[in-house]
């Protein structure tokens, strides 16, 4: 999907809020095996994206984290706060893919199971701009061309 290099950030559409913005990606057999294993805390506004993965366990773990499991469509389907060490966290059928995000993060950003998640790469030089500024632009420009009409 993305490849297993690099980050992402995971904003929560519906709520409007952002859930983490450093993101690892564990998209290889070796990535997801070792996940989170050896780490001793996550760093704030971190994490790692697992997949494919509908299932995680704690086991071997030093900290306790929030886990988030999502379907194919980036909806929640399962929102687990502050999950301990050495736990199992069964299967969830529609899950296709896990998130492991510092502990508190679901009860700060509201997520909910239905909530749509964006998880995307950050790209270098394109910042978007709301579509209120993007009219803003175009009106501005039609504005300037009917001044030039009307002094030629």
């Amino acid at each position: 999907m993305f490849g297993s290099s690099g980050q992402v950030f995971v904003y929560n559409k519906t709520k409007e809020t952002f859930l983490a913005f450093r993101v690892n990606i564990a998209d290889s057999v070796a990535g997801r095996l070792i996940g989170l294993l050896g780490k001793r805390s996550l760093k704030p506004d971190s994490g790692v994206w697992i997949f494919p993965a509908n299932a995680i366990h704690t086991i071997g773990m030093m900290f306790s984290f929030d886990v988030v499991m999502i379907d194919k469509d980036f909806r929640v389907v399962s929102a687990k706060e502050l999950v301990r060490p050495f736990r199992v966290i069964l299967p969830k059928l529609r899950a296709e893919s896990v998130l492991e995000l510092p502990a508190h993060t679901i009860f700060r950003s509201r997520t909910e199971i239905g909530d749509e998640l964006v998880i995307d790469r950050y790209e270098a030089g394109r910042i978007p701009k709301p579509d209120g500024a993007q009219k803003a632009v175009k009106n501005e420009q039609v504005v300037s061309d009917r001044r030039v009409e009307m002094q030629a």
